[in-house]
């Protein structure tokens, strides 16, 4: 690729030492690029990419050189991957000494770009910087797709790409893997990986084959192809993940706990990999375990921007199991000092109080901070469903039924994570509350009800979307219920079939006609949706797919 091509990079350098910014600056300029911005820390380049996108970046690995604080560039990238802040066309090259190369390429999950060992010429520099800018150009129209949620166009762009650009077939055939797992069909993601596998051992081909086989209800499979893969490559991190994360499905905490902690001794730095021990640690009574894992997070994630409050409830929960009322009032201080103000931070702050009040003997207290953690889920954004479950059964302890229901209730209404009806049930089932599971069923119910009639006087109206977007809803909360899939099947293929064809909304349409075919296969309305649904494929020139 010609340097002339390069000038129109956008350019994020993310370096704290301001000469080799001038340096890199230098570098660049010499390719005619001048669309560059900077950035001295992970902190100000997260709050660079959260303003605008950049089509290259590149980071220093030693942010925080001779100092604890703040991130490092595998951290960051973990945090721009995590929170989307960069889509999978960025260009992300990491620079490095020689002497931490083999650190940084122990975390291969994170799955920067390239890596450029320094010291560099500018001639070096530009070369890797227009090999990646070729191969993001032949994958670009992959990319579009799928960011389209045109998943089954991606896949033939993937077939197509690698005829035009062969240098790019191992890429492409790894993009059609990862397509066909995303739309759920493990077994095409499967024979691809088994096909790359039976030419060359190759480690992400291992992995992928991994999650198909634990997809597919083959755990025993997946270890033993996890277990091969530690073998011949020890620092492929992901592939620890993936065994813990098989272990703790079948319940066996401690053995997963001893995987992430083999992880850990290679690659410390990762913050959802230490939270994810302490975890396991907890649930395996280890409580020493578990709070040096969640201590770690807590020191770690103090420079990022997506601090998370739940960190600190973590900590102070293990505090509790030990009776360490004075550690975890410490903690719960740290908390209220060192994080924002918000429904968050308080919801994390009242509940990791009310453990403490609990450990106590204060019940009163306890119950005080749990009525306050209730009425700031309802304001808070992004609290995981364990904390609300944890919160819900706290309530139910001190006999605050209505702020239990309250938040189960929340809970069902939490977008695409929401509870079904069976889950908000189980909820009160589990805690001996019969009672209240047969309350909060017949106020979904009604719910459900409301929102199927809701979605038949939107479509009346003409309001496609509308009508579409509340059945959809309505299914959320009652996966099971054969008359809401039918009612939303029509729902979905009457937009189809009035306002043209929209692949997500193909997707859709076939996938609760898959979840009637299964849940009531006799059911006399499957066939004459089945027929309209391939009619208005016909009548827009979609082929039909197997």
């Amino acid at each position: 690729m010609p340097m002339s091509s390069l000038s129109d990079l956008s350019v994020l350098i993310v370096d704290p030492n301001p000469g080799m910014r001038g340096n890199l600056h230098n570098m660049l300029s010499q390719a005619s690029i001048t669309k560059i911005d900077y950035a001295v820390s992970a902190g100000t380049a997260i709050r660079q990419l959260g303003k605008k996108s950049f089509d290259l970046i590149l980071c220093e690995y030693d942010l925080d050189v001779g100092s604890e604080n703040g991130q490092d560039g595998q951290q960051l990238l973990e945090d721009l991957r995590h929170h989307r802040l960069i889509d999978p066309s960025t260009i992300f090259i990491m620079l490095t000494s020689e002497g931490v190369h083999s650190k940084v390429m122990g975390a291969a999950e994170l799955a920067p770009t390239d890596y450029v060992l320094k010291p560099f010429t500018v001639e070096g520099l530009l070369q890797r910087i227009a090999r990646a800018v070729d191969r993001r150009n032949a994958l670009l129209p992959v990319y579009r797709h799928a960011q389209a949620g045109n998943l089954r166009d991606a896949i033939a762009a993937c077939a197509g790409g690698a005829v035009k650009q062969p240098r790019y077939a191992g890429d492409f055939i790894r993009l059609r893997a990862e397509l066909h797992a995303q739309l759920g069909e493990w077994s095409d993601a499967e024979s691809i990986y088994q096909e790359i596998l039976a030419s060359r051992a190759t480690g992400w081909a291992q992995l992928g084959l991994a999650r198909c086989q634990l997809e597919q209800g083959r755990p025993d499979d997946a270890r033993q192809t996890l277990e091969q893969l530690i073998a011949e490559n020890p620092r492929f991190m992901a592939a620890y993940d993936l065994l813990a994360a098989d272990y703790a499905a079948m319940g066996q905490a401690t053995q997963a706990k001893r995987v992430l902690e083999d992880a850990v001794a290679i690659s410390p730095h990762v913050v959802r990999r230490l939270r994810q021990l302490g975890e396991l640690a907890l649930e395996s009574d280890d409580i020493v375990a578990a709070e040096r894992a969640f201590r770690q997070v807590v020191a770690k994630a103090k420079y990022s921007e997506f601090r998370d409050p739940q960190d600190h409830v973590n900590l102070v929960r293990t505090l509790v199991r030990r009776g360490d009322a004075t550690q975890a009032a410490g903690v719960i201080r740290d908390l209220e000092r060192s994080l924002r103000s918000g429904p968050n931070t308080e919801a994390c702050r009242a509940y990791a109080a009310s453990l403490v009040q609990e450990l106590g003997g204060n019940d009163v207290g306890a119950a005080s901070e749990l009525t306050r953690a209730v009425g700031a889920v309802q304001a808070a954004q992004g609290l995981s469903g364990r904390l609300k479950r944890d919160i819900v059964q706290g309530c139910l302890r001190h006999r605050l039924d209505g702020e239990a229901a309250t938040v189960v209730l929340h809970m069902m209404n939490d977008g695409a994570d929401a509870l079904t009806a069976d889950e908000a049930t189980d909820v009160f089932e589990k805690a001996g509350r019969h009672d209240l599971a047969v309350a909060v069923r017949k106020m979904v119910t009604q719910q459900v009800d409301a929102l199927v009639s809701d979605a038949a006087e939107q479509l009346d109206r003409g309001d496609h979307r509308g009508a579409v977007a509340t059945i959809t809803a309505a299914v959320r909360r009652t996966p099971g219920n054969v008359p809401v899939l039918i009612a939303a099947a029509r729902t979905v293929l009457r937009q189809l079939d009035d306002l043209g064809w929209e692949a997500p909304l193909g997707e859709q349409a076939a996938n609760l006609l898959a979840r009637l075919r299964t849940l009531d296969p006799a059911n006399g309305a499957l066939d004459h949706l089945t027929a309209q649904y391939v009619a208005t494929q016909r009548k827009y020139g979609i082929a039909a797919h197997g």
